[in-house]
C-alpha cells in the first residue's frame, strides 16, 4: 500500500469512529466509514445511514460529498468499518455506480492476498454496461 492509500484508509476509520452510533453489541445505524481522494489531491468522507429498507452505503454518501465541495473526478475510495473491523469491500450496488459513474476510480479492498487497491472493472468484470443499454 502506498501512504497515499494508507492515509486514506485512515480516513475512513477515523470518520467511523468518531461517528459511529454503534452499541458494544454493534447495532446502529453509522457503521461504516468512507474516505474519497478526488483530483486535486483532496480528501471526502462519509458515513452509511442504515435502514431497513436500503439506506445509502458509506461510499455513496462520501461520492456525494466530493460532489458537493466540488469534485468531479474521483480517484481513490475505501471504506472501513467501525470497532476496528477494517477495511471492508463495497456492495454490489456501489460497485455498479461506481462503474457507471466513475469508471477510473480505483477502489482500496480486502482481498485473499491482503489489503489492495484496484480498478473498480476488477471488482465488477461483467457488470450492466447502462450507457450500452440506453443507445439499443
Amino acid at each position: 500500500m502506498s501512504p497515499e492509500e494508507l492515509q486514506l484508509i485512515e480516513a475512513a476509520r477515523e470518520v467511523i469512529e468518531k461517528h459511529t452510533d454503534a452499541d458494544e453489541h454493534g447495532d446502529g445505524f453509522h457503521t461504516m466509514g468512507c474516505a474519497v481522494l478526488d483530483e486535486q489531491g483532496r480528501v471526502h468522507v462519509g458515513v452509511n445511514f442504515y435502514h431497513f429498507t436500503g439506506g445509502p452505503c458509506a461510499e455513496l454518501v462520501a461520492l456525494g460529498a466530493a460532489r458537493a465541495s466540488g469534485a468531479r473526478n474521483p480517484q481513490l475510495i475505501v471504506a472501513v468499518g467501525n470497532a476496528g473491523r477494517g477495511v471492508k469491500a463495497p456492495c454490489g450496488r456501489c460497485r455498479q455506480i461506481m462503474s457507471d459513474n466513475y469508471p477510473q476510480i480505483r477502489v482500496i479492498t480486502p482481498t485473499s492476498q491482503g489489503v489492495k487497491s484496484m480498478e473498480i472493472q476488477e471488482l465488477l468484470p461483467y457488470g450492466f454496461d447502462w450507457n450500452a443499454a440506453q443507445s439499443s
